[in-house]
């Protein structure tokens, strides 16, 4: 598949915390992307996550599971690609093609070591990444992959973007939004098990942090478990706006209303009166 123009994002989305733009259109539509990831099979994954985007055209967000082309392997030496390989490369490919951004995780290898890598791909090619920073000790993730060291901030279309990954959810701190944020999003493969607290902090995180929450997780079975699926769109109530339905895979179309965010956050200022503090 053609990769297109690859680049990472500069130091402005890596380190800064790009004002809000307010200007141009208001409302941003997106595509939740709830996949049923068939195991260690990335070709497969791909062409299924291809024919969910295909058959949602005109968004301009599609946003696909944590590790979308091969599920949540803790064997990264089989599932794992290298930096700039066939999953970044179709998710350039497909941001081209439909004209919108592609967002997911991908376990990639780089320079010796294994990360949990998210990955927002604009349609002009150039992408931000994010490597997952809290692991889940109780997989034994911790022990197979390298734990990122930087929260990243991403702008797309005058909405900026806090990018976390399933087990992060649980960490309010890390997420706290410092006047610096929109919309979360969390792509996940988080089982049907644990699906309560799933539901439960993804309405937190919006309502605590003032934002909107693209919460993305995958559907269907694998070796660990099943996996309910819960993909939904939160408000910053802490209220729905779309879901997809439980335990199959399936896509929802939806979209964010900045004036509307902006209008909230002006009339019920709860960010201006956060606690002040440094993440070490």
């Amino acid at each position: 598949m053609a990769a297109g123009r690859l680049q990472q994002a500069g130091t402005q989305e890596k380190r800064g915390r790009p004002p809000r733009k307010p200007e141009g259109p208001t409302t941003m539509k997106i595509t939740l992307v709830q996949t049923d990831i068939k195991w260690c099979s990335p070709q497969e994954n791909m062409q299924r996550a291809e024919a969910a985007i295909a058959s949602n055209p005109g968004s301009e967000l599609y946003i696909l599971p944590e590790m979308f082309t091969t599920g949540f392997c803790m064997e990264p030496q089989k599932a794992a690609e290298p930096q700039g390989g066939a999953g970044l490369a179709w998710m350039a490919d497909a941001a081209r093609r439909h004209n919108a951004a592609i967002a997911g995780s991908i376990a990639v290898e780089e320079g010796g070591k294994y990360y949990n890598r998210f990955y927002f791909v604009r349609p002009d090619g150039g992408y931000a990444q994010y490597d997952k920073v809290h692991l889940f000790t109780y997989s034994g993730e911790d022990k197979v992959y390298t734990k990122g060291t930087e929260r990243k901030i991403i702008e797309y279309r005058g909405v900026r973007i806090l990018p976390i990954i399933c087990y992060d959810l649980r960490f309010p701190v890390f997420i706290r939004n410092r006047k610096e944020y929109d919309l979360i999003i969390c792509v996940a493969n988080w089982p049907a098990v644990r699906s309560k607290p799933w539901c439960t902090l993804i309405r937190a995180r919006a309502i605590e942090n003032q934002c909107y929450v693209a919460a993305v997780n995958r559907a269907g079975k694998d070796e660990w478990g099943e996996y309910s699926g819960d993909t939904k769109l939160i408000d910053p109530y802490g209220e729905p706006v779309a879901e997809c339905a439980a335990g199959i895979a399936d896509t929802v179309n939806t979209e964010i209303d900045m004036e509307a965010l902006d209008g909230f956050r002006k009339k019920f200022p709860v960010l201006d009166d956060a606690d002040k503090f440094i993440l070490d």
